[in-house]
Parts: structure tokens; C-alpha cells; sequence
């Protein structure tokens, strides 16, 4: 084999297996448990150093506990995490304890919805970004400001801003300063939970061209967490599409948005606002409420809002 027919082959950072979490439904004077909310149901995926997947879906499918599950914000209920790190040591994260789990915390980062609510008011942008290094000891306190400096530039914001607060910048500065605090420990996989959702469309393009730029800069892995599938078409190589607690179709972007193969994610593309109408999708659209994940359809969860399965229902 050829220099020029080598195919670069990416390491996984993260992958996820079987993942299963739910939580109880007490009632009664004595809080008796009646059921379970199966909020993550069987969940398997993996991301490869320096790519992005995005994982989709609409409010309340799962997303975020399953995000909570693999920066063990809960402990999973079965499956595997399983996590590379900087020593290229494969982990399980889900069978850690939390005082194992706290050295490796600084490879997982986490960038998080509101810019105005993730930043404590009462610290300086310094301390903000420098509080990862501080709690993880890394580095003296020239080393730390240094660092600092580093990332401000690099996020596209001035040095000098390090000694304001938080109320002294616009949204769009905030979630810059918020990225520059996740890059700190120099991670190797950034969780982005609905990053730019509470931006203005002109600032959302700004934020992820920058996650764009140093994701090439650094071979960083992405998490992205949304229900923009515009996001997801500018910034993901590929796609989990998950709906009440499963994952029900996974590709590449492009496979995704051009062949899309399940009847969940041909509604959520038909859902797309487009002006050019050779480019509207014929689809059937997503009709009615999301069941209750506590007592969740049998066979596929989606036959209950896909019009095709209730025409053949009533027949």
C-alpha cells in the first residue's frame, strides 16, 4: 500500500454500549415505587478522536440524561462508557467509583446551553477559566495565567477582558469564555449540550465556526447535543437520532440527510423550514404527542405517531 492510498485510521475516544438508565415512580404515603421512567433504553454509539456526533431529537427523548450518564452526573443503570484516555488506556467510566472517576474528569468537558447562567457571576473571567487547572493542580499560578491568556486569545477574545465579570459581556463573549474555561485541562472530548440554542442566529454561526476551527487546531472528539438539524448539517460528521429513550437510526451526516431511513427521522427533515419548494421534502409529518416513556409502545416506539402504521391499524 501506497503513502497516497493509506487511509488515516481515527481512534475511538467514546463509546457507549447498552446504555440503560431509568428512574422510579413512587406514590402513595409511603412512596411505594409503582413503575419506572425508562429514560435511556439500550443507547449504543461511539465518536473517533477529532470528528463530532451529533445526537438528536426532540425535548424529553433522553438526550441530556444520557450525557448526565456518561459524565456519571448519575450512574447508569447497565451498559458500558467506555472512554480512551490521554495514556491511550481504555476505561470503563460507568464501573468507576467517583474518587477514580475524578483524574480522568479533565479529559471530558463539558460546554454547556445558557452563557448566563453557567457563569458564576461573583469570579472574575480569570477565575472562571483558571478554576479547571486550579481544581485539577495543574500547572503554578504563572503557568495558570499564562494558560488563560492562551485561551482568550484563541477563543477570539482580548487578554486584557480577564479581570471583568461575566455581566460585562454579551452572550455570544460568554459562551466564548465558557468554551476557553472546557478547553482549559485540555480535554479530549467536549460534551456541547445545546451550545448554541439560546444565541442569535448571526452569533450561533460565529460559535461554531470557532468550534470548527479548533476541532481541526486540536483533534478534538464532539458530543453535540441539539434539535437544530441545521446545526447538525454545518458541524457533525455523523448522527444518532434518538427518540423515547433509544437510539432508532445512526450514519453519516450525509447518508442521514440524503437517505434517511427511518420514518422519525424522514419527519424530523420534513420538519425543516425551506423557501426553495424543489427542496421541500414530501414526507408525512410527525403527528401527535410523545407516549409516556413510564409505559413506552410495544415493538417500535414510533408507530404510534407515523400515519402509514395507523392507516394499516384501522384497516
Amino acid at each position: 500500500m501506497t503513502e497516497e492510498t493509506k487511509v488515516e485510521i481515527k481512534k475511538t475516544v467514546l463509546e457507549v454500549k447498552n446504555l440503560k438508565k431509568s428512574f422510579p415512580i413512587k406514590r402513595g404515603f409511603l412512596q411505594r415505587t409503582v413503575g419506572h421512567v425508562r429514560a435511556v433504553d439500550d443507547v449504543s454509539f461511539s465518536i473517533a478522536e477529532g470528528e463530532t456526533l451529533s445526537l438528536v431529537g426532540e425535548s424529553g427523548c433522553g438526550k441530556t440524561t444520557t450525557v448526565r450518564a456518561i459524565m456519571r452526573a448519575i450512574n447508569p443503570d447497565e451498559g458500558q462508557v467506555l472512554f480512551r484516555t490521554r495514556d491511550d488506556e481504555t476505561v470503563d467510566l460507568a464501573e468507576l467509583s467517583l474518587s477514580e472517576i475524578r483524574p480522568l474528569r479533565r479529559d471530558i468537558q463539558m460546554i454547556f446551553q445558557d452563557p448566563f447562567s453557567s457563569l458564576n457571576p461573583r469570579m472574575t473571567i480569570f477565575q472562571l477559566i483558571s478554576e479547571p487547572l486550579l481544581v485539577n493542580r495543574i500547572g503554578t499560578n504563572q503557568d495558570r495565567e499564562d494558560r488563560v491568556v492562551e485561551l482568550l486569545r484563541q477563543v477570539g477574545l482580548r487578554p486584557e477582558y480577564m479581570q471583568r465579570f461575566p455581566h460585562a459581556f454579551s452572550g455570544g463573549q460568554r459562551q466564548r469564555i465558557g468554551i476557553a474555561r472546557a478547553l482549559a485541562p485540555e480535554p479530549r472530548l467536549l460534551i456541547c449540550d445545546e451550545a448554541v440554542s439560546a444565541l442569535d442566529v448571526s452569533i450561533q454561526a460565529q460559535i461554531l465556526n470557532l468550534l470548527r476551527t479548533l476541532q481541526d487546531e486540536l483533534g478534538l472528539a464532539y458530543l453535540f447535543i441539539t434539535h437544530d438539524l441545521g446545526v447538525v448539517k454545518y458541524l457533525a460528521h455523523d448522527v444518532a437520532v434518538m427518540y423515547l429513550g433509544q437510539i432508532v437510526e445512526t450514519g453519516s451526516t450525509a447518508r442521514i440527510f440524503d437517505d434517511p431511513q427511518h420514518p422519525y427521522t424522514k419527519g424530523l427533515l420534513a420538519a425543516i423550514p425551506s423557501v426553495d419548494p424543489e427542496h421541500r421534502s414530501d414526507a408525512p409529518p410527525v403527528m401527535g404527542d410523545v407516549p409516556s416513556p413510564a409505559d413506552p409502545p410495544p415493538g417500535c416506539r414510533f408507530h404510534t405517531r407515523w400515519p402509514v402504521a395507523l392507516a394499516r391499524r384501522k384497516e
